[in-house]
């Protein structure tokens, strides 16, 4: 069980390195022709960076947008943060003391999860320009996720797993040591639908994540009256041109 389930693991984790990889100098090298910030929108960089972090720790446009969908969305995404901090205990020896700190607490980042994923699924069914506009692959996104935070979930209060043996297993993962791993189906399917979910990530809408840091409408500096903005393949252009008019 543990040679097989740490060869899907590798699978997985290359395909989604790699892909993500792919996916993020595409969106470095995408031209962006115009200026084009959100406005009202910082004047300095330093503004920008500001901005950004005001979006991906506090959601504030969508705050603006929508308080409902903000808060079921701002407690996913918290409790997903949270748990992935805490699951650090397995790949720590020893466990670092903010880590253990936080752990006990990771159960309730798991309902946070399940919660706010619950509110965005309903969403989706409840109100009517949402469920319009929705796929298929949106509802099954969302209920895939569901099944992750639950699978976790069901092993702290229901068909336990052996915690010393999963952290050995999760600590040979980096030094290629394939540990025994005794059959749990609970476990088995969380793991599973991890190596799923890493799979798809690079090919989904999951990709706003890191998508968010190379908007134009969020990076950009609103100076457009203070400074030429001007592509960058269209800079060796502008400068023959501009040698031209010169002679």
């Amino acid at each position: 069980m543990g040679l097989v389930l740490s060869g899907i693991l590798y699978v997985t984790l290359i395909v989604f390195a790699l892909g993500l990889l792919r996916r993020i100098v595409r969106y470095a090298s995408t031209p962006a022709p115009l200026k084009i910030p959100t406005t009202p929108a910082p004047t300095t960089r330093s503004g920008v960076v500001f901005r950004l972090g005001r979006e991906v720790v506090f959601f504030e446009s969508l705050f603006k947008a929508s308080k409902w969908t903000w808060l079921f969305g701002w407690l996913f995404h918290a409790g997903l943060f949270f748990v992935l901090l805490c699951h650090l205990r397995y790949f720590t020896e020893p466990v670092w003391g903010w880590v253990a700190l936080i752990a006990p607490f990771s159960p309730y980042a798991g309902i946070m999860m399940l919660v706010g994923l619950a509110g965005l699924l309903s969403r989706r069914f409840l109100v009517d320009r949402v469920r319009y506009i929705s796929a298929p692959s949106d509802f099954l996104m969302l209920i895939f996720l569901m099944a992750i935070a639950g699978s976790g979930l069901a092993m702290r209060y229901g068909l336990h797993a052996d915690i010393v043996q999963v952290k050995q297993f999760a600590l040979g993962l980096f030094s290629f040591d394939f540990g025994y791993l005794a059959f749990n189906p609970v476990l088995v399917i969380h793991l599973l639908l991890v190596a799923v979910l890493l799979l798809i990530f690079p090919f989904s809408k999951l990709l706003h994540a890191p998508g968010l840091f190379f908007s134009p409408s969020r990076n950009q500096v609103d100076n457009p009256r203070e400074r030429r903005h001007i592509a960058r393949w269209a800079k060796p252009f502008d400068a023959t041109r501009s040698e031209k008019y010169r002679g």
